[in-house]
């Protein structure tokens, strides 16, 4: 009895050892998460207030919940700084890119992370700023933001995001099962400006000695009125009324 009584202990205390060992090297921890942060230009990362090292930053965090503050480098121009709170998620990967601007409307980039959701399937939803800028997907023009699907093909896929007056973004994410994965995407102005739709007055002036004035023009000129107007809001993201615009010269 004092044998077993004596093996037992043994047992227990080498089990316990193995425990601890385990556990000092991090198996019972939960696996961190991934974090990679690039910028143009060159920045000075921050993390719940800490700083942690420059651009580009890649490293293993712990999961949760994380402020990031991208501070630029000082050169010529002053750059305007920018701050994000972003859900770390054990063993994905977390990509933020940031190209700055002198101000927040004139900086781009795209946020992208994980959310675990559970099943078989893969969810994607895009955000774009500013709002309605359309959607490409591998090529495929798909829809215009915000774009938000349950059911999407796992893997690697090229996106594209538009609108008139923005530069464009192009960037490959990778969707997983059982995961959402949302993509913030800041578009910065192109410098472009959409021509705007003809007046009354200059219509008329147009058709002056071209074409026969006898019912004055009228229906003429409503119908380019209506024409001016649908390009217009076509050259603009798509909102309500802009497909309002469309729709009633269609109709």
């Amino acid at each position: 009895m004092k044998k077993l009584w004596a093996v037992f202990l043994t047992l227990t205390g080498v089990a316990l050892l193995i425990a601890a060992v385990l556990f000092a090297v991090g198996y019972f921890r939960p696996a961190e998460a991934g974090l990679q942060i690039k910028t143009t230009p060159e920045a000075t990362v921050f993390i719940d207030g800490v700083e942690v090292g420059k651009t580009p930053y890649q490293a293993k965090r712990k999961p949760g919940e994380a402020v990031i503050r991208l501070v630029p480098v000082p050169g010529e121009k002053p750059l305007a700084t920018y701050e994000t709170r972003v859900t770390l998620v054990s063993k994905i990967e977390t990509v933020i890119n940031r190209e700055f601007g002198e101000t927040e409307e004139t900086s781009q980039g795209e946020t992208i992370s994980f959310e675990k959701t559970g099943g078989k399937e893969a969810a994607l939803s895009i955000v774009s700023i500013p709002d309605s800028a359309q959607i490409s997907i591998d090529g495929t023009p798909r829809a215009f933001a915000p774009y938000k699907t349950s059911l999407f093909a796992p893997g690697k896929h090229d996106i594209g995001v538009s609108a008139p007056n923005y530069l464009e973004r192009t960037f490959e994410i990778r969707t997983l099962a059982g995961y959402k994965l949302t993509v913030v995407v800041k578009l910065a102005p192109s410098g472009e400006t959409s021509p705007e739709a003809p007046k009354e007055e200059e219509i008329r002036r147009c058709l002056e000695g071209n074409i026969c004035r006898c019912t004055g023009y009228q229906s003429i000129v409503q119908a380019v009125l209506k024409a001016g107007k649908a390009m217009e809001a076509l050259k603009r993201p798509k909102t309500s009324k802009a497909r309002a615009a469309v729709s009633e010269v269609v109709s």
